[in-house]
């Protein structure tokens, strides 16, 4: 097996907790959004560029929170894994499926939707998601 790909992916919530996901052309798995840092890059420079390409938001300054780095399958590639920096952030502006995203939308991480769910989103980010229900403030 090759190289894992190493990638950004960010973890967004709006006020009721849901998480967005993002669905990119000719796949079915929904996942974060997020992807493969450019040269120079750091996580969060890579993360904001992606967010704002992808969806047209901007990552709010300061908000960027380290939820950790995981291995995992990669969702769209086969025979390939992933090793996703993952990134609480806040962002502002309308959200819109853009460059390669073919559609969005938000769940609650609680009780996903019967849909196919990147394994990066399935097993690492929902559960995330849902451990931090009882401290996140949604005021």
């Amino acid at each position: 097996m090759s190289e894992p790909i190493s990638i950004v992916a960010a973890l967004i919530r709006d006020q009721t907790g849901c998480v967005l996901l993002v669905r990119k052309r000719g796949t079915q798995a929904f996942m974060q959004p997020g992807g493969k840092r450019e040269s120079g890059e750091d996580d969060v420079t890579a993360l904001t560029r992606e967010l704002d390409e992808e969806l047209g938001c901007r990552v709010l300054h300061g908000s960027a929170r380290a939820l950790g780095v995981f291995d995992c399958v990669a969702a769209n590639e086969p025979d390939r894994r992933v090793n996703a920096a993952v990134y609480a952030v806040d962002v502002e502006g309308s959200l819109a499926a853009r460059a390669e995203i073919d559609e969005i939308v938000w769940i609650d991480p609680l009780s996903p939707p019967d849909i196919d769910l990147a394994p990066l989103t399935r097993d690492h980010v929902l559960p995330l998601a849902t451990a931090r229900d009882q401290c996140v403030d949604f005021g």
